[in-house]
């Protein structure tokens, strides 16, 4: 049994606007401006979708430089066991395996450092979007309640 209809439509983003905007037209009322008031809620979709891109964005970015930092690791983890395998003292090979670790250590802070940097890359671009629609309602809210003249 296949329906026709998706059920999900009233929820579809590139209906909801034109949905609000039905509802909205049935409560007009006098000295309101239901133009500036569509026009606002026109915004706030946009800064929505644009704070959803700048989040995959963001997303993104950090899954790619988990992945590059994969991959660092991996090579790094074939050249040590390339090294493990080549003739020398056992001192040497501790002494040279002691010194791989604590570079290894080293650069996993560094890693973790940039992983953390590029999350919050991504937080406050997707807040300042946010952020900055916020203080346009604001502004707007304070336009539409001075009296007409």
């Amino acid at each position: 049994m296949a329906q026709s209809a998706q059920p999900n439509d009233a929820f579809n983003p590139t209906n909801m606007l034109a949905n609000f905007t039905k509802m909205m037209e049935q409560f007009k009322m006098p000295g309101v401006d239901m133009a500036a008031i569509m026009e606002a809620r026109r915004k706030d979709f946009e800064a929505l979708a644009l704070a959803n891109q700048t989040a995959l964005r963001g997303m993104q970015a950090l899954g790619e430089k988990q992945a590059a930092i994969l991959q660092t690791t991996l090579t790094e983890l074939q050249s040590l066991m390339q090294q493990a395998a080549q003739p020398g003292s056992a001192t040497e090979k501790s002494a040279k395996a002691g010194e791989l670790v604590q570079q290894g250590l080293q650069k996993a802070l560094v890693n973790m450092r940039e992983l953390a940097e590029a999350g919050y890359k991504a937080q406050a671009d997707t807040f300042a979007v946010v952020s900055k629609r916020v203080q346009e309602n604001i502004q707007e809210l304070k336009t539409l309640l001075q009296p007409q003249k």
